[in-house]
């Protein structure tokens, strides 16, 4: 393998889900397989499952094995075990990347449902790498060709996310702004959402626009970053559709996942900033209904390790300069 290529780690993700699957094909195709030095984190048995199902082999020495095989093994069952092993597979590939095995991970789905099961208590992906990292301030940034949304608050309540305050808000911009000159922007065109109807319509339907929102755009613009706002959310989203913005800072997480999933929902990719490490990943579940069936579609998986390749090469190039 090319040198010079970027080390990046793949965890499978839950072992029952179509994960596995989604790797071996992505793996196989002509527009993934040369990109980096690519190593899956996971359980060799489940992957020779996997590619006997799509007919895409993963060489041995691809695969890090962080599982040894699970007893009875059925694609497609929700079970605290596979919960449990997947999230080991982040663990390793995050600590992969932290001791510098790696340049950068993707992550295939779990399911929260199955870690929950195991007695582990978690909210998501990001969270989690955020925790081991000792990272405080992780944001989520999905990320198509066509649009850029980062949010200021994700898995919490609705109410918890009116609670914003100008200090998170101006940080979620800042994150935002050095994800997307990671991504190659020289200077990003970033468009911050209000919260409410009309982004508030100059108090007429709610405080928060101009109390807290608008206070952080403007802190921002002095830091000297390229952003404006607050704009109304039913039409924010449409004008960086039609090249206005490169990237949407969302309030919460249905106000900027809806629109990207409508734009592309197999090319978004899910990216994690804010840590010290780079995760991208796929922007859909585990799809237990379809596992094991070669049914699984790998456009969004091939997406993520692209993302993460041009990121990581963009790191490599900043650490050589």
């Amino acid at each position: 393998m090319n040198s010079t290529l970027p080390r990046i780690a793949l965890t499978m993700g839950d072992p029952s889900g179509i994960g596995p699957e989604i790797i071996a094909k992505a793996l196989a195709d002509p527009e993934t397989h040369g990109l980096a030095d690519w190593l899956v984190v996971g359980d060799p048995e489940v992957l020779a499952r996997a590619a006997a199902v799509t007919g895409c082999p993963i060489p041995p020495e691809k695969i890090h094995a962080a599982t040894q095989g699970f007893v009875g093994f059925e694609f497609g069952r929700m079970e605290a075990r596979y919960g449990e092993a997947a999230v080991e597979y982040v663990r390793v590939a995050t600590e992969m990347c932290r001791a510098g095995e790696a340049q950068a991970f993707v992550t295939a789905p779990l399911n929260k449902e199955a870690v929950t099961l195991s007695g582990r208590t978690f909210s998501g992906h990001t969270e989690y790498i955020a925790e081991l990292c000792h990272a405080t301030e992780s944001r989520m940034l999905l990320a198509s060709e066509k649009l850029c949304t980062v949010h200021v608050t994700t898995h919490v309540a609705l109410r918890k996310a009116c609670e914003s305050t100008p200090e998170r808000i101006v940080r979620t911009i800042q994150l935002g702004d050095e994800a997307m000159k990671l991504l190659g922007f020289v200077n990003p065109r970033i468009a911050v959402c209000g919260l409410n109807p009309h982004a508030g319509e100059h108090g007429l339907f709610g405080t928060e626009d101009g109390a807290n929102i608008l206070p952080a755009i403007e802190r921002a613009k002095a830091l000297g970053i390229n952003c404006s706002g607050p704009h109304a959310g039913d039409t924010v989203f449409l004008q960086g559709y039609r090249g206005a913005y490169d990237l949407i800072v969302a309030m919460y997480h249905d106000q900027g996942h809806i629109p990207m999933k409508l734009i592309d929902f197999e090319g978004t990719v899910n990216i994690s900033i804010g840590i010290p490490v780079i995760r991208t990943s796929v922007d859909h579940g585990t799809a237990f209904d379809i596992a094991g069936k070669n049914l699984a579609d790998c456009t969004s998986m091939k997406q993520a390790m692209k993302m993460a390749v041009r990121m990581a090469r963009t790191k490599m190039l900043q650490f050589a300069a």
